[in-house]
């Protein structure tokens, strides 16, 4: 964890998914970025971060079982945001089938 200013948090953290990131547990990771004072993206693969608070966005990661996804959030709630985010990441059920 780094502080960027004053009062300016910044946590990063990995997450391997425990299933593809479907519509379920995208909107559980909109949920939980929504529910704190924290600005949270995600990406994958280097690619460019999403808002975690737009389940669209969260889904159109594309990201799937196996693969890490990088946590990010600042704010004066960061770390509870992204630990929060990266449980749901890495605790996602697949869809039944």
């Amino acid at each position: 964890m780094s502080a960027s200013s004053d009062h300016e948090v910044v946590v990063e953290e990995a997450a391997v998914l425990a299933a593809d990131l479907h519509a379920r547990p995208a909107g559980q990771v909109t949920r939980a970025a929504t529910g704190v004072d924290a600005r949270v993206w995600l990406s994958v693969d280097g690619r460019d971060e999403v808002n975690a608070r737009s389940v669209l966005a969260v889904m159109g990661l594309g990201a799937v079982a196996g693969q890490t996804v990088l946590v990010r959030g600042e704010g004066p709630r960061a770390a509870e945001a992204v630990a929060a985010v990266a449980s749901i990441l890495r605790t996602a059920e697949a869809v039944p089938g």
